[in-house]
């Protein structure tokens, strides 16, 4: 199987407790890409996403859209490595 770009991103803000990860998930089904969003301890919001560069990016500003006014800071890493995930999710 081909690689896929890889993203992990942190989003900070106003992110939970609003509807972030349920509105992450909305916006998935309009891309090809698999993952998941979780809330994590800290009060951020993390999300895990693969696919083709191309889907993954749009994806990606498609949720900074869509959520501008609840991130205050994002954090990104990842790269290209072979698929983890099936799907995407609400963890």
């Amino acid at each position: 199987m081909p690689d896929v770009l890889h993203a992990s991103v942190h989003y900070t803000g106003h992110v939970q407790g609003v509807g972030f990860r349920y509105a992450v998930l909305q916006t998935a089904k309009e891309f090809e890409v698999a993952g998941h969003v979780r809330n994590l301890a800290d009060g951020r919001v993390q999300l895990e996403a693969e696919g083709p560069g191309a889907e993954v990016e749009a994806f990606l500003a498609a949720v900074e859209e869509k959520m501008h006014g609840y991130i205050r800071k994002t954090e990104r890493a990842g790269g290209r490595r072979p698929a983890q995930f099936s799907g995407f999710t609400i963890k």
